[in-house]
């Protein structure tokens, strides 16, 4: 079991420690709701320093990254971000990722913990198969991540940085000094919808971060927030969380991300994707929202009214910020329109729920 270089810090502020993709890492500290609203309604900080970072460099690393990831990477400008997944040759999904392009020839890919080994493996062996000969390397274990989030990150976090934080549109950074480091990331991303920043700084440095961090949020209420509160607050909007709503079974189009799929260029499995794109999928991931009472889990069946299995749960929660049971999961695409019935399944106990527009949570 790996830790993080806040793990010490963590057990100090007594978090309780679960194992998650290989690392020790914190699930919760005063309890899920409390930091789910913490994060909605004011500031809150996640140690993610588990993700994955690689470099792709040189002059060829953007045709690297046009053949790997369906989205178009031309688009992204330098000081920008682009969401992304990288398909395989079986119509699945190998990792959704963050890639941005922090040079004319250089970017950082940001990668799910679970897969960095796999993310790493497949990257490299198309790079070498198709002679790109971009320049990889796996920075994984050096670097380590915060996501400062909630409404009130950005008057918290001004004092420590003289870069206008508010003048950081979503899914731009800096490169600027914070917190009386130089060289930190200053990322207008995060997976919680209540905006914020993720900041990129070596090991050996996170720790005086996450300490100034914490001194210039104290006026704002700034709390730790622990992974279970990080779910809660990313199904709220509907994102998708890989091993449960994608994996390597699962198209992008099936899952909704044919806006990351881009068919202006050719990249892994492109045709066999743009095949299914004319065609039709014949089954989809949607949101849904308990009509009775009950909360959701993974692994759900869902039912049609006679009872006949048409899809599953991939997540389910009871949402604090929505107060009712909602969802996702992959069903025919016959139930797939909004406002549709259908009924989960929970133990013995069939539940109705409606097909619903993510994301549940509206600012």
């Amino acid at each position: 079991m790996k830790n993080t270089a806040l793990t010490k810090v963590h057990e100090a502020l007594g978090a309780k420690m679960v194992p998650f993709a290989g690392y020790n890492m914190p699930v919760s500290y005063e309890g899920v709701n409390a930091e789910h609203e913490t994060v909605r309604n004011g500031v809150g900080v996640f140690d993610v320093s588990h993700m994955g970072e690689f470099l792709v460099s040189g002059p060829t690393a953007i045709h690297l990254l046009q053949w790997v990831c369906s989205n178009d990477i031309s688009k992204i400008k330098v000081g920008g971000a682009q969401y992304n997944c990288l398909p395989n040759e079986t119509g699945g999904i190998v990792d959704d990722l963050i890639v941005y392009r922090v040079k004319e020839d250089q970017y950082l890919l940001v990668v799910n913990a679970s897969n960095i080994e796999k993310d790493w493996n497949w990257i490299s062996s198309q790079n070498e198969e198709k002679s790109y000969n971009a320049d990889l390397k796996n920075i994984s274990e050096g670097y380590s991540l915060l996501a400062i989030q909630g409404p009130k990150a950005i008057e918290a976090m001004q004092s420590l940085t003289d870069v206008d934080l508010s003048a950081i549109k979503f899914y731009t950074f800096e490169v600027a000094p914070f917190a009386g480091i130089d060289h930190v990331i200053i990322s207008a991303t995060g997976y919680t919808g209540s905006g914020g920043f993720e900041i990129y700084c070596k090991n050996e440095e996170v720790e005086q971060l996450w300490n100034n961090v914490f001194k210039a949020g104290a006026n704002w209420g700034i709390k730790p927030i622990g992974l279970a509160a990080r779910d809660t607050l990313r199904l709220e909007m509907g994102y998708c969380l890989y091993g449960n709503d994608i994996d390597d079974t699962t198209s992008p189009l099936e899952a909704g991300l044919g806006w990351v799929t881009k068919f202006s260029k050719d990249f892994v499995n492109s045709t066999s994707l743009k095949a299914q794109k004319e065609a039709g999928v014949t089954r989809k991931l949607v949101g849904f929202e308990l009509d009775g009472k009950g909360i959701p889990r993974q692994g759900y069946d869902i039912v049609d009214n006679d009872g006949n299995s048409i899809g599953i749960v991939t997540s389910g929660t009871m949402g604090p910020s929505v107060n009712k049971g909602i969802g996702m999961g992959y069903v025919d695409i016959a139930f797939a329109k909004a406002a549709n019935q259908i009924n989960i399944q929970i133990r013995k106990k069939v539940v109705p729920a409606t097909v619903v527009k993510t994301p549940f949570f509206k600012k």
